[in-house]
């Protein structure tokens, strides 16, 4: 039995096939406040009622995982399932955001923008 050695396709230098780039990994989302103080008032609200966030999640009907994710502010979740997270902790939405008063509600960055949508029938459509 022979075996074939193909380290010609291989570059010495990086170790990948030619043709194969590193893919850059996107820059990590930074939480928004209302993110983060929506996060922290779900798992304080959970805390209250001695939940842990499996229990939460499948009450909610939701995965454990984005679970943590909202806690941490990191996902957005959508107002259904924020009233199902609320609706499993037997919390209101007026009670959850009640104590979110302080809470600053300035856009924290730049909207995205629809880019099938000709520049020319963005602004007829703003006058």
């Amino acid at each position: 039995m022979f075996v074939v050695c193909t380290t010609s396709l291989i570059s010495r230098h990086t170790g990948i096939l030619p043709g194969m780039a590193k893919k850059k990994l996107p820059a990590p989302a930074v939480p928004s406040t209302i993110s983060e103080a929506i996060g922290r008032r779900i798992k304080e609200c959970r805390h209250e009622v001695e939940k842990s966030q499996e229990t939460l999640a499948f009450e909610a009907q939701v995965d454990r995982t984005y679970i943590s994710a909202i806690e941490r502010g990191i996902a957005n979740p959508t107002i259904e399932t924020i009233a199902n997270i609320c609706f499993a902790l037997g919390y209101t939405l007026s009670e959850l955001f009640a104590t979110l008063d302080d809470v600053s509600l300035e856009p924290t960055g730049e909207r995205r923008t629809n880019a099938a949508t000709p520049p020319e029938i963005k602004r007829t459509r703003l006058r």
